[in-house]
């Protein structure tokens, strides 16, 4: 209820000017009204009712918020809980006290919440440096992906400092970890790369050896076998290892211009071969278009007879691009399989004077039907039963042997 009148209907005024609220417990009372009426009077105190639930609600919103301090909401609501049973109000103190104990109820709630989630928080922080300290150890267990690996030591260190909530001495037991980790890779790294330059002494002298390999190979004509060869010293160039990538990229640009010579003097040939073959595809697709513009229905004989002509001149021009050769080869199956089926309907149709089956069965149909006319003439109904069967039987015959005209 917000309308004051709703509020007034738990007061009273007595005939002295005694104000009483009405409450579940009974009345109580709650002041003295003497300069007006007895609306008036109920009326002042229901405002000062209506006053309460108005700061009621503004403690639930706050409450009810993301930046709420809980603890502050919680006394606000304890104290007014308890001067309620004393207010100088007229209203529903009941509905008001019930309320005030539901949001008291949901403060301390909060208050819980709040504090599991500040111990939360401190548990994900710990979980969190935790995390980066066995993420540093095993980086430094691992004696390969230096650049990726260092990056990722200062990334770390990045993150370390934005993780918040971890008390001090934890903190710095995560840390020495930590740094003990960052040293041990570093030393790792430095022996690898020692290692790395006498290494790289041999692989050089190797790699050497196959430019030299490939030169000698790129003037072959011997396409087939010369490819298999250079694609045999690309597989030993890569199990040969890597230079330093200024060395790295000047070798392979001398070995890589060897294997161009080679590939591009092939390619040559091969584009005359294909262009060979694409005129071969054009000579095809026009001889498909007069296949395919055969009048079939009108004459499949003459159909035949030029069809013929056509797969020969097919068979004469050669070889096609392989990936186009069973699309032509389809389109050449569906002209003869047209031609095919037209021959097989021509050889089928017989004119119905010519067909003697047909005339025989639409005589014996004659039959049944006078047969038929005899029974129930003589009123037979057995007798015109069995007609009625025996001419509806060859009916359907006859039919069936129409429709396949």
């Amino acid at each position: 209820m917000s309308d004051l009148g709703d509020w007034t209907s738990f007061g009273r005024v007595d005939a002295d000017g005694t104000v009483y609220v009405k409450t579940s417990s009974g009345e109580r009372a709650v002041g003295s009204w003497q300069a007006g009426s007895t609306e008036e009077g109920l009326a002042h105190f229901a405002r000062k009712y209506a006053d309460l639930v108005v700061e009621v609600d503004l403690i639930a919103a706050r409450l009810n918020s993301e930046s709420a301090d809980v603890e502050q909401a919680a006394s606000q609501l304890r104290k007014l809980r308890e001067g309620l049973d004393t207010a100088a109000v007229v209203g529903d103190v009941d509905a008001l006290a019930t309320r005030l104990d539901g949001l008291s109820k949901h403060a301390e709630d909060k208050l819980g919440e709040f504090k599991a989630a500040k111990d939360a928080e401190r548990a994900e922080a710990v979980a969190a440096k935790e995390a980066l300290v066995a993420e540093a150890e095993e980086l430094a267990a691992k004696d390969s992906h230096w650049k990726a690996s260092g990056a990722r030591f200062s990334e770390i260190i990045e993150e370390w400092k934005a993780i918040h909530g971890v008390d001090r001495k934890t903190d710095q037991k995560l840390w020495r970890r930590f740094s003990s980790a960052r040293d041990t890779f570093t030393r790792h790294r430095g022996a690898y790369f020692s290692q790395l330059d006498a290494e790289r002494k041999v692989i050089g002298q190797k790699k050497e050896e196959l430019i030299a390999r490939a030169e000698a190979l790129s003037t072959s004509t011997d396409w087939g076998p010369t490819a298999d060869a250079l694609k045999g010293l690309m597989a030993e160039w890569k199990d040969a290892g890597r230079l330093a990538p200024d060395a790295e990229q000047k070798a392979w640009k001398r070995f890589r211009a060897a294997q161009d010579v080679f590939f591009n003097a092939r390619s040559e040939v091969f584009s005359a071969r294909d262009a060979e073959l694409e005129a071969n595809q054009a000579a095809k697709e026009e001889l498909l278009k007069q296949a395919e513009a055969l009048d079939i229905e009108k004459d499949p004989k003459a159909a035949q007879n030029a069809f013929r002509e056509l797969q020969a001149g097919w068979h004469d021009i050669g070889a096609v691009p392989r990936k186009n050769q069973a699309k032509l080869q389809r389109r050449l199956r569906n002209v003869e399989d047209k031609l095919r089926d037209a021959l097989d309907t021509a050889w089928r149709k017989v004119p119905v004077e010519k067909n003697p089956l047909l005339l025989q069965m639409r005589q014996q149909v004659a039959e049944a039907e006078e047969k038929l006319e005899r029974a129930k003439a003589d009123g037979n109904a057995s007798r015109i039963k069995k007609a009625e069967a025996d001419l509806a039987s060859k009916k359907q015959f006859l039919q069936l042997a129409e429709g396949t005209q």
